[in-house]
């Protein structure tokens, strides 16, 4: 087979619609792209390294909630979806997507471990002719440095006989304005085949696709919309620390702000940042900057300042409650929402859990109340913490708490009743009237 016939197999198998296409890790970012590409008629195999998901999808049944159970059946039922725990299948798909999680060390520094660990899984059952592309956030050139290295050990070569690019996942839970097909979507390959191909494969599911140059372009874009968020959350978290100190409220100078029809855009501060990629994305880039001889102490600071956050909350509740004549050690601590927005139940990164994690620390007994997580979910950043049920909501049990700490901002909480039967409520949302004799905002 000539170099031309890997690309040009391919590409007339995405056009036929026949091609396969294989996706590594089926949580919040690849069973989305799983359910896309069957719906419009692409064959899918899933791959995922925990054996009760594919199990569950098997009978139709979704692990993630606003990704409902019927939409799951229907793939389950279609003929074209099957999801596997064996990975020696990886030669099947004719394209590859890695869809795994890039968190970070202790020291903050990029975790490339389950990147590297798929790279390494297709490298063992790589066939002339495929597409890999890396979605998982990461910094600039891990797909042509990481993943082309472990790729090309196989002796096969990038670009010729086998195509690589990156394009970055968009998801956002919850959200109903813009899905996974109808987000504009990122495309950048290591070379110009490996771009067009990646393109025509995403132009079979997505409204719109935004080509650039390179997959280190790709990368750079997810790491700066993401740095845009966490600069100016950390901004408006420090301003309500500021004013808190001032006795103005942050929340009331926002809603003036927000009244300037232009050059002010609204964002609102909270307990700390949240989610599969702005707790993170900061952290890349700083990392690979240094590489350069670059300190990105703006991007830093902003990073520095959203980790402090749940530290600045745990602090005004201890203060609170001595104001009250009560020690934090032994006092009952009610944690309304661990989920990290509100409306959805993904906990990935939630401040909830540094929160609690600093409660337990100091001694406190700590329950909690989310109404989409009702069981706590195992942390990879905090596993030391114990198992956590999510307790009903009643008058009884906020009357019962020492001081109610609303973290996350569901809609189907009645913030107002908590309020009415709370000894103590630490309102880090600004949802509860701070003139109420037991309210602080935090």
């Amino acid at each position: 087979m000539t170099d031309t016939n890997h690309a040009t197999t391919l590409a007339n198998r995405i056009h036929d619609r026949s091609v396969t296409v294989g996706i590594i890790g089926l949580g919040y970012v690849g069973l989305p792209l799983a359910m896309a590409f069957v719906e419009k008629g692409i064959r899918v195999l899933g791959f995922d390294v925990d054996p009760d998901k594919p199990a569950q999808l098997a009978r139709g049944e979704s692990y993630i909630k606003h990704l409902g159970s019927d939409r799951v059946a229907a793939m389950a039922g279609s003929g074209r979806f099957e999801a596997t725990t064996d990975f020696l299948r990886l030669h099947e798909p004719d394209a590859i997507l890695i869809c795994v999680p890039t968190p970070l060390t202790p020291q903050r520094q990029p975790d490339m471990s389950y990147v590297e660990k798929s790279a390494r899984q297709i490298k063992a059952c790589l066939r002339p002719g495929q597409l890999v592309i890396l979605e998982s956030t990461t910094y600039p050139g891990t797909t042509d440095e990481l993943l082309e290295g472990i790729l090309e050990e196989t002796g096969l070569r990038s670009g010729v006989d086998f195509f690589l690019a990156y394009s970055p996942e968009r998801e956002d839970p919850g959200r109903r304005d813009f899905t996974t097909t109808t987000t504009p979507k990122v495309v950048g390959g290591v070379d110009p085949t490996a771009g067009d191909l990646a393109q025509a494969l995403y132009d079979l599911i997505i409204a719109r696709t935004v080509r650039v140059s390179t997959a280190r372009v790709a990368e750079a874009s997810k790491l700066t919309e993401n740095i845009f968020r966490a600069v100016n959350i950390a901004l408006v978290n420090e301003l309500k620390m500021v004013y808190d100190r001032m006795g103005i409220d942050v929340w009331e100078v926002l809603d003036a702000a927000e009244s300037k029809p232009f050059g002010f855009m609204r964002f609102n501060p909270g307990p700390g940042w949240g989610g599969h990629c702005i707790p993170l994305d900061p952290f890349y880039l700083a990392w690979k900057a240094r590489e350069y001889g670059e300190a990105p102490k703006f991007i830093e600071l902003a990073g520095d300042i959203n980790v402090r956050m749940p530290h600045y909350v745990v602090q005004k509740l201890l203060l609170a409650l001595n104001e009250r004549g009560k020690a934090l050690r032994g006092s009952r601590v009610l944690i309304l929402g661990i989920a990290y927005k509100k409306d959805i139940d993904d906990p990935r990164e939630s401040p909830a859990f540094e929160i609690i994690h600093l409660l337990l620390g100091l001694g406190a007994e700590v329950s909690y109340h989310d109404p989409h997580i009702p069981v706590a979910p195992h942390m990879r950043t905090w596993p030391h913490l114990p198992p956590m049920h999510s307790q009903r909501l009643t008058p009884e049990t906020v009357r019962a708490a020492d001081a109610v700490l609303i973290v996350t901002d569901h809609a189907a909480v009645d913030y107002q009743a908590v309020a009415e039967h709370a000894q103590l409520v630490v309102d880090t949302r600004g949802l509860v009237d701070p003139r109420r004799a037991n309210t602080v905002r935090a």
